[in-house]
């Protein structure tokens, strides 16, 4: 989406007031890791992953803005009760949450099946007080134990430069390789008032 003006030549393209323009990556795994269902040692770890088959949305909102709301995760914030009910109580869509000790949501995993011989991890996180101490291997592993079932021949996910700059080497270091990139323009959520506008590192274009 363009705005009007004069030509930027090649490789150049307006970007709207109110907008936000970020590079996307797409990763993908065509097979499992070797060694994905060989029982490891996990040591002493502080959570758990807790299935959520029928959460309410307005549940699913809150942790899925205390997860993303950093990082701009947006497309889920402007859709109805309706709408985010309609895709995760899908029974081909897994929602899970990262609870620890307390039985705290602390991070949360989806996973979608929709699409045959599939899997999508549609969104994996943590909040930022639980980042950085070495869970999110633990979580990548449970992840693609749950996303490699029987029938699904490619796992994909995709992150963007408004995510956690760590995140693009970790999915990498786990096997996943990039397959597609493309620059996303999209209105920006803290100007349309979905999230506050002193959350994310990219700048606000007014």
């Amino acid at each position: 989406m363009e705005a009007d003006g004069p030509p930027l030549g090649h490789g150049y393209h307006n970007v709207r007031a109110g907008d936000l323009a970020c590079v996307v990556t797409a990763l993908e795994m065509l097979a499992p890791p070797e060694g994905l269902r060989r029982l490891v040692p996990e040591g002493d770890v502080p959570v758990q992953l807790v299935r959520w088959k029928e959460a309410a949305p307005e549940k699913y909102r809150l942790l899925y803005k205390r997860v993303g709301g950093p990082w701009l995760w947006w497309t889920r914030l402007g859709k109805s009760d309706g709408e985010i009910a309609a895709i995760i109580h899908d029974p081909r869509v897994q929602l899970f949450a990262v609870t620890d000790r307390a039985r705290v949501e602390v991070g949360m995993l989806e996973l979608d099946f929709r699409v045959e011989g599939e899997c999508e991890i549609v969104f994996f996180g943590f909040i930022k007080g639980a980042t950085g101490k070495g869970l999110g291997k633990w979580l990548m592993r449970r992840a693609l134990q749950l996303a490699w079932v029987p029938g699904v021949e490619r796992v994909w996910l995709h992150t963007c430069t408004t995510d956690d700059p760590r995140a693009l080497p970790f999915y990498q270091s786990q096997g996943f390789a990039p397959f597609a990139r493309f620059v996303e323009i999209l209105p920006d959520p803290r100007v349309g008032g979905l999230l506050p506008q002193d959350v994310g590192s990219a700048p606000i274009i007014l």
